[in-house]
């Protein structure tokens, strides 16, 4: 179990332990009971019995050497996983359940024990794929998670607390949950069915008995479930696995861009249409995979491959699927027209932050520039002045006026405005549009 402190001090971000998995045989839920009055009752059981099998429990062992020449000692921990390929053995589960484990066992709900070797983990995702030499065993196909719908009803299974295989119920709360600090890529499915720490690497199911999540998460002030959980979208957990079962790992390259999430001054500046979401580009790294499709910076990205994109984080999550010389479809706005790019995804190496050099006074901010280096650099901001309350800083170099990129404090006094004027600003290794109005 992980603690994460972040979305309140209160409030702690648990990752949990448990075990799942799910048959592909068309298992539906049924109405097979009647109370004693004949009447039919609900009932998931029917479901659940041709599910369990494919759930397992995993324990780890790592072995701790002590610093004083004492003999070393064995800790063990729990979580779960979910059975994605009967026949080859291969089983789904988080990476964090099974990090730095130098012995990994698996128990079937049928009593069986297997020793389970690692194929390939990848931190980024929190994800794990395991192996068992094994027959008979019970798979879960994984199914399309964008299928899902706030409301849609979901089962988890697992093992909370070490208590044996435990099975709640409840929906889907919300989909596409990013900015939680948990993973690197996150684009959580949020739930109420009760998880709790023990469901690690166990398998949120819907009705019919199809995989549509791996338990990862839950918000819990007192260390137990609040009824927020989150798990991983089957369609994420599947691309990784595949991943990991050719080459053991990961291998992910980068667009090439820096990107910033629209706000209401930007969403004027740039003018995006009404209804429109995307991020902006806010620099094209050179020779990029990017820079090759002919993005540029002021650039609007609004869909990868036929999908929107509402936010950086989720453009983040969704790059974070695809790895090196994969072809990707950008759809983006550039002057409020519509354009279609087609990139291959590579290794870029980041570009060193250029250093800028005196003399022009604008909206309480002193400027200075550096002969052949792009941008002015801001030398000081005056306190609760106009450029300080749009959040420009000292030491920061804007790039562009208006979207006509600067070289020179002539270029800055002839592309600038007397309002409303679009600032690329460069701050570290970041980038960002400012509007100062």
């Amino acid at each position: 179990m992980r603690l994460f402190n972040k979305l309140l001090q209160t409030v702690s971000l648990f990752v949990l332990s448990g075990a799942l998995s799910l048959s592909p045989s068309g298992a539906l839920a049924a109405l097979p009971v009647v109370d004693s009055q004949g009447v039919p009752l609900p009932s998931l059981a029917p479901l659940i019995d041709r599910v369990a099998p494919a759930v397992v429990n995993i324990n780890t062992f790592k072995s701790q050497r002590s610093t004083d020449n004492s003999p070393s000692t064995r800790s063990n921990s729990a979580g779960s996983g979910v059975i994605v390929d009967a026949k080859q053995g291969l089983i789904l589960s988080n990476h964090h359940v099974i990090a730095g484990a130098d012995d990994i066992r698996v128990s079937l709900i049928d009593g069986r024990t297997f020793k389970a070797f690692l194929v390939g983990s990848d931190p980024g995702a929190d994800l794990a794929l395991l192996k068992i030499e094994a027959d008979k065993l019970t798979g879960l196909l994984l199914v399309d998670s964008d299928q899902l719908r706030v409301g849609d009803f979901v089962v988890a299974i697992g093992n909370p607390f070490g208590l044996g295989q435990t099975v709640t119920s409840g929906i889907v709360s919300g989909l596409g949950r990013t900015g939680l600090g948990i993973e690197n890529y996150e684009n959580f499915i949020q739930t109420d069915a009760s998880i709790n720490p023990g469901n690690s690497g166990g398998a949120l199911i819907n009705l019919k008995g199809e995989l549509v999540g791996i338990n990862t998460a839950i918000v819990a002030p007192t260390g137990s479930s609040v009824g927020i959980g989150f798990a991983i979208p089957s369609n994420m957990a599947k691309t990784i696995s595949m991943h990991l079962a050719r080459n053991g790992e990961v291998s992910r390259g980068t667009l090439g861009v820096s990107i910033q999430d629209l706000t209401p001054a930007l969403i004027k500046a740039f003018k995006v249409p009404a209804g429109r979401s995307g991020v902006v580009v806010t620099s094209v790294a050179p020779k990029s995979a990017a820079a090759k499709a002919g993005v540029i910076s002021g650039d609007i990205i609004t869909a990868i491959n036929g999908r929107g994109i509402s936010s950086v984080a989720n453009l983040r999550s969704r790059l974070g699927v695809l790895t090196l010389n994969k072809e990707l479809q950008i759809a983006y706005l550039r002057n409020g027209n519509e354009r279609q790019a087609t990139a291959v995804i590579a290794v870029v190496k980041p570009e060193p932050v250029e250093e800028i050099e005196t003399g022009l006074q604008f909206a309480g901010a002193v400027l200075k520039a550096s002969g052949d280096k792009p941008g002015v650099q801001v030398e000081s901001v005056v306190k609760e002045s106009s450029i300080d309350k749009v959040g420009i800083q000292k030491g920061d170099v804007i790039l562009s006026v208006n979207q006509n990129m600067v070289n020179s404090l002539d270029d800055f006094s002839r592309f600038v405005k007397k309002d409303n004027n679009l600032l690329l600003v460069q701050r570290g290794m970041g980038i960002l549009y400012l509007v100062l109005e």
